[in-house]
């Protein structure tokens, strides 16, 4: 079996240097720092929610789903690919508090 460990690592680390170097820049530009706090908070209750909620490995698509749906309920739309690279930057984060 091949362990794929460092690769997923990589793809942690190349996200999270995606979402500082463009994700960040482009909330900053389009809300004030309130709006941004609010968002980030909501975002870390939503994955802490979907981590109690949906336990077990292969249930990442579930997870997600709940975390954009609980989003979108609290009257955040943004795209597609920054609502995704907010909560892989948020499960990382959350993961480094654990770690930390």
């Amino acid at each position: 079996m091949i362990d794929l460990t460092p690769l997923f690592n990589a793809l942690i680390t190349l996200i999270a240097a995606a979402v500082t170097a463009f994700l960040i820049p482009w909330l900053r530009s389009r809300t004030t720092a309130a709006q941004r706090e609010e968002l980030l908070a909501w975002a870390a209750i939503a994955v802490r929610a979907a981590e109690q909620l949906y336990t077990g490995s292969g249930r990442g698509e579930e997870k997600k789903r709940y975390v954009l749906t609980f989003l979108a309920e609290h009257g955040y739309t943004l795209d597609t690919a920054s609502l995704d690279a907010l909560i892989e930057s948020t499960v990382q984060q959350l993961g480094e508090g654990v770690r930390g």
